[in-house]
């Protein structure tokens, strides 16, 4: 059985490669499809420069004669391009209101494509109305375009057509969404005066330490005629000198360790479990993560099942964008739960992650049979505390750090002002 190398992308955009046993470059293409991954190349494994044919994959490779591809690539449109998550939810809910109005699914997607100014969004919607024109479901043809349509839009987009309800799932999708957006946006909001207040706090220490202190020192070598520095100022002027002779190599350090520090956080597991940890327990912003991931957490599981998404599906779909490794873990835990025909509250409990409140209003709607609309509660209640979180946070840093920055440079100011109460001392001992 011959060898083909392949590209492909998984559901998150993600690229991989490797190589696959199968008797055709189509077998190769169905098997990676239901291995989870979209190809965009198959070549026939040391066939070296062979003829290449492109093909769309909306539509589907269609090959020749027997044994005549020694190599295929694919294109799949959009996968290279990255649409805005706003533009996808404008999208989303003009969609579900021109199918509720009764308009016919291409149609629709048609009269999208001809008003839409982006082009990554338009090329995409260009590409769904071919795929459905040609035979695919919306949700078939969303399957090629994983950088635009995730898991979890895609997954409620095939529960809709499953059950006819289309525009209502969309309809849902839109709304998920922009409360996504908002959630989103009130913690960037919460993160922007901290960051703008340090980056002034160190452009002005850095002003201090590497222009205006030089000066000082000059002043005070020649004033001083070879007398000490008080301890205080010495040690300004030493960490002047520091920061003058080494900038480079500080700077280019807090870069490496920043990048280093990304690539484990990211690669490697059990750093990425430390890590996502201590943010839901670190002081004064450890609440308010638990509480978007909470939030999160709820509303997309809550969303999937009032769509008709199975729950081992759904749970999945949350567990890969949950965002936390730790709240990840916990939900594998539930799904695994559920899998065994057991409820979804205990293992919920033991996770020690959700508080005895969110516990018990998911064990009252599983047992109620209203569990989308008990999750649907909570995640709205949850928006509530995250919105009273993000003020009592941006509330409590504006004092701390305008005294921060206070400190900083009155340290810097005393400690410049200290040699000059000595030059004035001496000079009124000489009179």
């Amino acid at each position: 059985m011959p060898k083909y190398e392949y590209t492909a992308v998984d559901a998150r955009g993600h690229e991989t490669n490797g190589e696959i046993d199968v008797e055709s470059p189509t077998a190769a293409i169905n098997k990676l499809k239901e291995m989870g991954y979209f190809p965009t190349k198959i070549t026939e494994a040391g066939a070296g420069k062979g003829r290449k044919s492109k093909v769309a994959s909306a539509v589907g490779a269609k090959g020749g004669k027997k044994g005549g591809w020694q190599s295929m690539e694919i294109n799949i449109p959009g996968v290279t391009d990255r649409v805005n998550k706003k533009l996808l939810t404008i999208f989303t809910r003009q969609l579900a209101t021109l199918i509720d109005a009764g308009l016919p699914l291409l149609r629709a997607l048609r009269t999208l494509e001809r008003q839409e100014r982006n082009p990554a969004l338009k090329k995409t919607i260009t590409a769904l109305a071919e795929a459905v024109e040609g035979g695919s479901t919306l949700s078939e043809a969303m399957q090629h375009h994983p950088r635009v349509f995730d898991r979890l839009y895609i997954n409620m987009i095939r529960a809709g057509e499953a059950g006819g309800v289309l525009e209502v799932v969309l309809t849902r999708l839109a709304e998920f969404a922009e409360k996504a957006q908002k959630i989103r946006g009130k913690v960037l909001s919460a993160s922007v005066y901290p960051i703008v207040v340090l980056t002034i706090a160190v452009g002005i220490l850095f002003f201090l330490m590497t222009y205006i202190v030089p000066k000082f020192q000059d002043i005070f070598k020649d004033l001083l005629e070879g007398k000490p520095l008080p301890a205080l100022t010495q040690a300004v002027m030493d960490a002047s000198k520091m920061i003058r002779e080494n900038l480079l190599l500080v700077g280019g350090g807090l870069v490496v360790f920043v990048v280093v520090f990304n690539f484990l956080i990211k690669k490697v597991p059990p750093l990425t479990r430390l890590w996502d940890n201590f943010k839901l327990n670190m002081p004064a912003f450890g609440p308010m993560i638990r509480k978007v991931g909470i939030s999160r957490f709820t509303r997309t599981l809550g969303t999937l099942i009032s769509s008709g998404v199975p729950i081992l599906q759904g749970l999945m779909i949350v567990k890969e964008t949950s965002g936390n490794r730790v709240i990840a873990d916990a939900v594998q835990r539930v799904h695994d739960s559920v899998k065994e025909g057991e409820s979804v509250v205990r293992p919920l409990e033991a996770s020690k992650v959700f508080p005895p409140m969110v516990v018990s209003m998911i064990d009252v709607g599983e047992e109620t049979g209203a569990l989308p609309e008990m999750l649907m509660k909570i995640a709205d209640n949850y928006d509530e505390e995250v919105d009273n979180a993000v003020a009592g946070i941006t509330s409590l840093l504006e004092p701390i750090l305008i005294v921060f920055l206070a400190v900083v440079v009155g340290v810097i100011v005393v400690a410049l002002f200290l040699p000059l109460v000595t030059i004035l001392q001496t000079l009124g001992e000489s009179k």
